[in-house]
């Protein structure tokens, strides 16, 4: 469906039935216009002069209409001529007949004929202001006031009027508009078609220039915000985006994302990020999210805040490609859907997934290579780990701050390891989610790691994170990250216990231990505060005051 604006002669008429309806058969919508004077500017005075301004002359529209010096005539214009329907009042081809050039001796010419002579009245014609300059030269006052002042237009200033009154004061409320019908190139021609704007769309903005009434809804919102952005018309664009932020939800976060990127909106683009970071697993199962872009899919993939584990993010990208190599009319091949991920399948974190999970997915599906499927599987087994062509950083489904606690003041050397875990039993003050420990290396210089990492819930015993990984030291006394795949939530005045497997040489240790550790934060001041106990059972000797395990790494 498309919309035309069409000029006429006589009067404003515009149909919204018309318009609402479309017209089904082969005439568009139309919006008819007058042909009397420029949109939005009071109606020319009947004399070839008129009274001086106190400002020194008014100034033209956006769209680059020039207007004489003096004032319009008192009784014309929007406020004494009958409000909107005498607003509107030409086309450009009468503007452009209605130029004329005041003279008076001893004025400059050349600012002279960049003015135009005002000039309407019913009982007068465009002829009267084409009468000679110099017979109207004895009418005008003998005063300092006859030296015209030429202001330059100012683009779009409708953009800071945000009612339909406040434009009215000036002219209609698109600068696009009043380019298109009072610019210096403004068409000549009857009939405007506006091919890419849907009729309901075109009434809306319509409704909201001329009587600030706003009509969105789900359907005709998006259409509204692309024509509100096409004719420049910002504060009808800040009422679609509000409309769509209070309807932001899961399952249609993929779908705004996209088109809040299409329209250049980035606030609405943040907050459907948002909302996919807080419900990843809905806003994937949700059926928009096949229909988005490549580069709106890349986007999301490489965020560190999903809440989603890895294997579930590749059976969505897999997903995709399907609805994208039918998009294409490519055969959904393994081979063609690589195709279609292209740099996307790079942002999957294969390194993150268990080597089980990889197996049953990934290494099955024929998007990788072979080469990769080896690698990753090595990256899993083995230790020194490969190097993997795919991002090992875990997905933290948290903002804010990354912080970390020291449990120990001194590092001493030599602490051994025989398969047994060193263990140590904490509780919080405050909700937080580890992230990660750190340990200690080796005292003989650059050595490998391998550990196993977990969380425990002291009460029910139960695995509530785990890793099996590997880390490199450097032989300092630093301490080394090892990281869990995904955040473990930990919940105030509840006991847990912090566990690390190592398999390596002899380390160094921690010593001088703290029963209580406090973190501050900097900009609000909040308290985090550990307390450690001794962990009963096997403990390879890790204790509150001595052993392993010095750092714990943290979100609040």
């Amino acid at each position: 469906m498309r919309c035309c604006v069409c000029l006429f002669q006589q009067s404003l008429q515009c149909s919204p039935s018309k318009m609402a309806a479309g017209e089904s058969n082969s005439r568009s919508s139309c919006l008819n216009l007058t042909n009397s004077g420029p949109l939005g500017n009071a109606p020319p005075s009947n004399s070839a002069h008129s009274s001086p301004a106190s400002n020194g002359g008014s100034m033209g529209t956006a769209g680059g209409i020039n207007r004489s010096a003096g004032n319009s005539n008192p009784q014309s214009g929007p406020e004494n001529g009958g409000g909107a329907e005498s607003a509107v009042r030409s086309t450009p081809s009468t503007q452009n007949n209605s130029r004329q050039s005041i003279g008076q001796s001893g004025a400059t010419s050349g600012a002279a004929s960049n003015m135009t002579a005002t000039s309407s009245s019913s009982s007068s014609s465009a002829s009267t202001a084409s009468t000679d300059a110099s017979a109207a030269v004895p009418s005008l006052p003998s005063s300092p006031a006859s030296v015209l002042v030429y202001r330059e237009p100012v683009y779009n200033w409708q953009a800071t009027k945000s009612t339909v009154k406040e434009r009215f004061a000036l002219a209609v409320g698109s600068a696009v508009f009043d380019a298109m019908f009072n610019g210096g190139m403004a068409t000549t021609s009857t009939e405007i078609e506006l091919p890419d704007v849907e009729p309901a769309a075109f009434l809306a903005l319509l409704k909201f220039l001329y009587s600030d009434e706003v009509q969105i809804g789900p359907e005709t919102v998006m259409t509204t915000l692309y024509t509100a952005k096409k004719y420049a018309v910002p504060a009808l664009e800040a009422h679609c985006v509000e409309f769509l932020k209070k309807n932001l939800r899961a399952d249609n976060a993929f779908m705004l994302l996209t088109q809040a990127r299409l329209f250049d909106e980035p606030q609405l683009a943040s907050l459907c990020l948002e909302n996919i970071d807080k419900n990843t697993a809905d806003a994937l199962a949700a059926e928009g999210f096949t229909d988005i872009d490549l580069d709106t899919l890349m986007a999301v993939l490489e965020r560190d805040t999903l809440g989603v584990r890895e294997v579930r993010l590749f059976g969505a990208a897999v997903r995709w490609a399907d609805a994208e190599a039918q998009r294409q009319q490519l055969q959904p091949t393994p081979e063609n859907k690589r195709r279609v991920l292209g740099k996307s399948l790079s942002l999957i974190r294969f390194p993150l997934m268990t080597i089980e999970e990889f197996a049953a997915g990934p290494a099955q599906s024929g998007i990788l290579t072979d080469r990769e499927v080896v690698s990753l599987f090595l990256h899993f087994t083995v230790n020194p780990k490969p190097h993997v062509e795919f991002i090992d950083r875990p997905r933290c489904c948290l903002r804010g701050k990354e912080c970390s606690i020291t449990r120990f003041s001194q590092v001493e050397s030599r602490w051994g390891y025989s398969g047994t875990s060193d263990r140590i039993r904490f509780s919080v003050n405050r909700r937080i989610f580890v992230v990660g420990f750190g340990l200690y290396g080796s005292i003989h210089g650059p050595t490998d790691y391998q550990v196993n990492i977990q969380i425990i819930h002291t009460d029910s015993n139960t695995v509530l994170g785990q890793n099996d990984t590997g880390f490199s030291c450097d032989g300092t006394a630093s301490t080394f990250r090892v990281m869990f795949k995904e955040p473990v939530e930990i919940l105030p005045s509840v006991n847990y216990i912090a566990c690390a497997t190592l398999k390596g040489p002899d380390s160094h240790y921690g010593t001088k231990g703290m029963r209580k550790v406090t973190h501050e934060a900097p900009a609000t001041g909040t308290k985090t505060c550990f307390t450690f106990c001794y962990a009963a059972g096997n403990n390879n000797g890790t204790s509150v005051e001595d052993g392993q395990i010095p750092e714990v790494i943290f979100y609040t």
